[in-house]
């Protein structure tokens, strides 16, 4: 038979555990939980942008890839150009009204098979991309940074002319 005093024990026990827990729990996790949540906040909407800049300039690429694609420059240029429109967090304009400096130059592009069959036979051919991307702050006169990008586009390896230059804008 179990005496009252054995059962206060008991349960006393058992709340002592669960005021354990909740200060492990208060102590160790909640703290781990709040540090992780703050990390992982992001903000697409350009709050990484200074606030003193207002206006960027985008010169036409350099194109040092060696390939010899026709408009392939004018292209990029053409693109970022219309990213920086549509998000709205920097007005485009010349460069002598300019707060901030985007330049781009284009890296050699290679066309190399994607997709192999059996016997070796290319069924699909890959055209990357690499561009050397320049953001100079003209106001401070510093970098902001000077990075690396790169993206690719595939297209059938009996492809047309045609086929190649959506791979391209595709890579773009």
């Amino acid at each position: 038979m179990v005496s009252k005093s054995q059962i206060l024990l008991k349960s006393g026990s058992k709340s002592g555990l669960k005021l354990r827990l909740r200060k492990i729990i208060f102590l160790f996790i909640i703290p781990v939980i709040i540090n992780f949540t703050g990390c992982c906040v992001y903000s697409f909407t350009g709050a990484s942008v200074p606030q003193h800049l207002k206006t960027v300039a985008i010169p036409i690429a350099e194109d040092r890839s060696g390939s010899g694609e026709p408009g392939l420059k004018e292209t990029l240029t053409d693109q970022l150009i219309q990213k920086f429109i549509n998000d709205n967090t920097l007005q485009v304009t010349e460069k002598v009204n300019a707060d901030a400096l985007l330049e781009c130059v284009i890296l050699p592009l290679s066309d190399a098979p994607a997709v192999v069959s059996a016997g070796e036979n290319v069924q699909a051919r890959r055209i990357t991309l690499n561009i050397q991307v320049t953001y100079k702050d003209l106001v401070k006169r510093k970098t902001i940074f000077d990075k690396k990008f790169s993206n690719y586009g595939d297209y059938p390896a009996d492809g047309t002319i045609s086929q190649r230059r959506n791979a391209i804008e595709v890579a773009v």
